[in-house]
């Protein structure tokens, strides 16, 4: 029973690192997107860039409870392709959206309880906020469709460090 525990445990800490580090692309990523969105939609991006630190804050404290150090944010992050107008303001935060919500699903899939209400709660929240910004939803939030579904967000590094690994840059906020 005790292995069963300590592996629920260490799969819910990796989900949960991968969502923290979603989440610091995904405050980084709103800086840009709320720079370039047009008036009609910066308060929008203003709302998902607090909604964002918010679950940042709390997905560093249940990293904390797990006994494990939350990651820290980059210094920068890679954007997936340029981003100069209101229209690929738009268009990547759908697709930034898309990300959080893929690691949430994997966060309810790990986590009991409180946790994974919350994650579904989470992963909610990224769907709505995605079809909002693309103008419609997907059939199953936070699922690849198909193959050709939108990139990642962040970077190689991110993928490393979901596992554990530290090729983070300087923390802070973003």
């Amino acid at each position: 029973m005790e292995d069963t525990d300590g592996a629920r445990r260490g799969a819910e800490l990796t989900a949960a690192q991968a969502a923290l580090a979603a989440e610091h692309a995904a405050v980084y990523g709103y800086g840009v997107i709320g720079a370039r969105v047009g008036d009609d939609r910066r308060q929008a991006a203003r709302d998902a860039y607090a909604a964002h630190r918010a679950r940042r804050e709390v997905l560093a404290r249940r990293v904390r409870d797990l006994g494990a150090t939350p990651r820290a944010a980059r210094a920068g992050y890679a954007l997936p392709y340029p981003v100069p107008d209101a229209v690929a303001a738009a268009r990547f935060a759908a697709e930034l959206e898309d990300r959080v919500a893929g690691v949430y699903a994997d966060l309810v899939r790990a986590a009991t309880g409180a946790v994974r209400q919350e994650a579904a709660g989470a992963l909610r929240e990224a769907a709505l906020r995605s079809a909002r910004w693309r103008g419609g939803g997907v059939a199953f939030p936070g699922l690849a469709e198909h193959p050709d579904a939108p990139a990642p967000v962040a970077d190689a590094q991110d993928a490393e460090a979901a596992d554990g690994s530290d090729t983070t840059g300087a923390a802070g906020d973003h």
